[in-house]
Order: C-alpha cells, then sequence, then structure tokens
C-alpha cells in the first residue's frame, strides 16, 4: 500500500473521453489518446489495503487487484504488468470492454466513489506493449497432443492461448472470415479499436496457435471428423439465436437484428464495404432494447448520421445511487449509468421525446406500421408498470425508417448442425448442457462460454476459457498446472 491515505486525499478521476462533438466524427475509441498515465498512478494509490478485497471476488478471473494497484502506484509496470496478465489474457480487451463488476465489489466503494479498477488495468494493459513486457510465449516442448477449438471470440481466443502455452498443437475455427469472433464483428470500434485484437492475434500466432477461417463446423467440416481429426474438442460458439419480438408488423421491411445491423459497419471499418447497406443516415432509428448492445447500436448509429434515434428500455428508470436494500454492496446494482453512446445521443439530442439521454424507460413495443411498399414508418408503444403491464392512456408512436430490435441472445445457434451431429445435450436455459469440469456427455468434447453458459461478461468469456482450457489440458495430459479461476456451475454474486 503506496500511500494508506491516499483514498481520502484523492477523489475518483476517471479517464476523460474527448468531447463529444470530435468523436461522433470519427470511429476511434472515445478516450482522450494520453490522458490516462498522466493520472492513474495516484488513482491506484486511491486502493484502501482493505484486508479482505472483495473485488477478488465481483471479478471471475480472480484478478489481483491491489497487488497492481499498488505497484501502479509506484509505477513498477513491469511486476503490475506481470501479475495482471498472470489471471487474465486479454486486459486491454476487459479494461475496455469490462462493465467493472470489480468496482461495484471495491470496499470503498460501500461509502465512496470505488477505486477506477478498471482504468487501472486498462493502463497497464497499454503500457506492457509499449514497453514491450507481452512477448509471444511459445512452450519449451509440444505434448502431442491436438485440441479443436470451435469459435474465435474471447472465449475460445483464452482457452486456446492457455491450450498453446502449456504444449498441445490447437487450431482454432472461426465461421466468419476473420478470427475474433464479437470482439471483431459485433463491438463497435469506438469501444474498441480493432488493432487491440490484432495484436493480440498476432502474439497467438508466434506462440503456436492456428486458424482456419471460414470454416463452419458443422457444414464445411463434419463435427465427428473434428472428433476424429484432434484428441480434444471445445465449443465456444457462444451465444447467437437471438430473441425475437413477435408484435404485429414485425415482418416489414427496415426491421432488423441489432447483430444483422453491426457486423455491416464493422465491416465497413474492415475496408470489405463502401457503405453499409443497413446504414442509418438520415433515417429515425429506434432501437428496441435497453441493454449494452442497444447501447451500441445507438453509438454506431449517431455516427452514421441519423435523423433520430431513440432507446426503449422495458425497466423503470433505476436511480442514481445503489438501493442497499435490494442490491446490497458488494452485489453489481442496476443504477443509472451514462454511457458514451448515452452522452453522446444526450448532448446532441438525438432523441427529443426520451425520458433521459436517448432512452425512453417503462417502454413496450405494442405493433408497427409501414407505407404502402412494405416498410416500416412508426412503432408504438405503450409505457407499462413493474409487472410490465400496461398502462391505460400511454400509447405513443416514434417514427421509425429503422427498427434495431437488441433483446439479448437466447443460447447457441443450432443451425448450423455441430450440436445435432454430436448429439449434445441441451439444458433447460437452450444451452448446452455440461459436468462441473465443463465436459459434456461425448467422451473429449468440452463447453464453455455463452454457448453453455448463456450471455454474460467478457470476464466471464476469458474465465470460462482459462477454466476449460484447464480442463482439457487435465483431461489430455492427467493433471494440470494450468489455473481454473471458476467452475462451470459459478454465478455471479446476487442477492
Amino acid at each position: 500500500m503506496a500511500d494508506p491515505k491516499g483514498f481520502m486525499t484523492t477523489p475518483r478521476e476517471e479517464w476523460p473521453r474527448r468531447p463529444v462533438e470530435e468523436r461522433v466524427r470519427d470511429w476511434d475509441e472515445v478516450y482522450v489518446p494520453g490522458a490516462l498515465l498522466p493520472i492513474i498512478s495516484k488513482q491506484a494509490d486511491r486502493c484502501m489495503d482493505c484486508g479482505i478485497p472483495f473485488c477478488h471476488e465481483a471479478c471471475p478471473l480472480g484478478n489481483l487487484i491491489p497487488e497492481w494497484n499498488d505497484l501502479v502506484a509506484r509505477e513498477d509496470w513491469r511486476a503490475a504488468a506481470d501479475r495482471l496478465h498472470a489471471t487474465n489474457n486479454f486486459p486491454e480487451f476487459t479494461g475496455r470492454l469490462c462493465p467493472a463488476p470489480c468496482e461495484a465489489g471495491c470496499v470503498l466503494a460501500i461509502n465512496q466513489p470505488a477505486v477506477t479498477i478498471k482504468n487501472v488495468e486498462c493502463a497497464i494493459a497499454d503500457r506492457a506493449w509499449q514497453e514491450g513486457f507481452t512477448p509471444p510465449r511459445p512452450p519449451d516442448r509440444l505434448s502431442g497432443r491436438t485440441v479443436a477449438v470451435i469459435g474465435s471470440g474471447p472465449t475460445g481466443l483464452a482457452a486456446a492461448q492457455q491450450l498453446t502455452r502449456a504444449g498441445h498443437t490447437v487450431a482454432v475455427y472461426e465461421r466468419d472470415d476473420r478470427v475474433g469472433g464479437l470482439l471483431r464483428y459485433g463491438i463497435p470500434a469506438f469501444k474498441m479499436e480493432k488493432r487491440h485484437l490484432e495484436r493480440r492475434l498476432e502474439q497467438m500466432r508466434a506462440e503456436g496457435t492456428r486458424f482456419r477461417t471460414s470454416t463452419l463446423v458443422g457444414r464445411d467440416v463434419g463435427a465427428d471428423e473434428l472428433r476424429t481429426r484432434y484428441d480434444a474438442v471445445v465449443i465456444a460458439t457462444g451465444a447467437t439465436a437471438w430473441r425475437e419480438l413477435p408484435v404485429p408488423g414485425r415482418e416489414l421491411a427496415g426491421i432488423h437484428q441489432a447483430m444483422e445491423y453491426l457486423p455491416l459497419s464493422n465491416r465497413v471499418g474492415e475496408g470489405d464495404l463502401t457503405v453499409s447497406p443497413l446504414c442509418a443516415a438520415g433515417k429515425h432509428v429506434v432501437i428496441v432494447g435497453g441493454g449494452d448492445t442497444g447501447a451500441d447500436c445507438l453509438g454506431t448509429a449517431v455516427r452514421d448520421g441519423a435523423a433520430s434515434v431513440t432507446q426503449l428500455d422495458i425497466y423503470a428508470q433505476p436511480g442514481a445511487e445503489r438501493d442497499a436494500d435490494a442490491e446490497p454492496w458488494p452485489t453489481y446494482p442496476k443504477i443509472y449509468r451514462l454511457s458514451a453512446a448515452h452522452e453522446e445521443a444526450r448532448d446532441l439530442v438525438t432523441a427529443p421525446a426520451a425520458d433521459a439521454d436517448a432512452r425512453l424507460f417503462a417502454a413496450s413495443t405494442l405493433r408497427f406500421t409501414g407505407d404502402e411498399s412494405g416498410h416500416v414508418r412508426s412503432l408504438h408503444l405503450v409505457e407499462v408498470d413493474a409487472a410490465r403491464r400496461p398502462l391505460p392512456g400511454t400509447g405513443r408512436n416514434l417514427p421509425a425508417d429503422l427498427v434495431l430490435i437488441a433483446l439479448g441472445f437466447s443460447g447457441p445457434d443450432r443451425t448450423d448442425g455441430l450440436i445435432d451431429q454430436l448429439g449434445l445435450a441441451m439444458d433447460a436455459r437452450g444451452t448446452i448442457a455440461r459436468d462441473a469440469g465443463f465436459a459434456t456427455g461425448v467422451p473429449g468434447v468440452f463447453a464453455a462460454g455463452d454457448a453453455a453458459r448463456g450471455q454474460s461478461l467478457i470476464v466471464w468469456a476469458i474465465a470460462e476459457g482459462r477454466a476449460v482450457a484447464a480442463a482439457v489440458d487435465r483431461y489430455l495430459t492427467g493433471s494440470s498446472r494450468l489455473p481454473a479461476p471458476i467452475s462451470a456451475y459459478d454465478r455471479p454474486m446476487a442477492v
């Protein structure tokens, strides 16, 4: 603990964002370049050496947060990078994309603003790359065992890197033309520029991990063929079966799933397209769904130049402070948060009728209506109570030329045939059934990430990847020295 009074003398200061008018004209990350390092040592000094660090329990990776906070406060960046990478394969991803349940569990957060753990993590990761503290770590020797990892999102990549470093020969199969899964085509570049992903992939290739893109297992390669070719198979395909909105008018043109809209925008950034076929420029956009995917659509539509953008959230607007009775510390509370996209929408007044920023809270979609050509032109909604019952007299219409459905995902997509070809059992939630050690009922086949857990956070995805790697290593060799931060049945802290 570098400064025992740091939390009393230093106020919380977060990485500043670029001005709204500037950042909405490009697709670069929203933060001021270079503005984090000058403030981060003092922020790390606010870590209070609390004795029982609940931030450990709040983070499924078990990140050694007090340790690397102290090292950053002392500006020992190499040691901080070593401690950070001891539990997290991709801290530059989580430092940008994770909603930071660790900060909700910070002991300081009982009655003060939490330590800026997420910013400290990002600063360490970026400094490590700048200083060359993250060289490739190929294994000293090969085990002679082979593993196929299906899916190259954060779970698949973490599992592949751990298994490669353990000496196994690993091939990652990805259905898209580029590696990265949602990190590539789901997350907008203004949240995480793709150079961070490319840098890690170069490291993984140098370590020996092999990648097979444009290969849909179940169609291009049979599941049984993969089982014959490899000693073990890890299914990390994610939960890509999106939830639908079964209301009248859903068949109208101009109504799309969020994951139809976002990948096209990312392909423009990759240079595959000049303009997205679903570009929101000049259109009245309504986003149905109040989560992070909806916010990603919001920020993307703003940058497209939409005429208006409104986001519907079926839940009531939360308060600014934690409800200590309903969601006591150290659980992750549902409070009003202003993401970068919502800040942009608020300042630019993209939705004049919204309750706050671009959001209409406690709003439920009733139906869509269209024009004579069959294209959507309006969305009809009603306010609802806490039980989602319509409130009489609250109906209203919103202009809508483009509607984006962002209601989350129900489980893995089964249309590729992979699950049926392997004969995998499914649980009641529609995800792949497995035991506490990530093993399915098929010998040598393991399931990890959102495909088995259900949609979750990136820290849980990486933790699943690390844990399933340990399980596979043990299956192949009889024992494992790889860390397993969670079991398949672990869940976030909740009341």
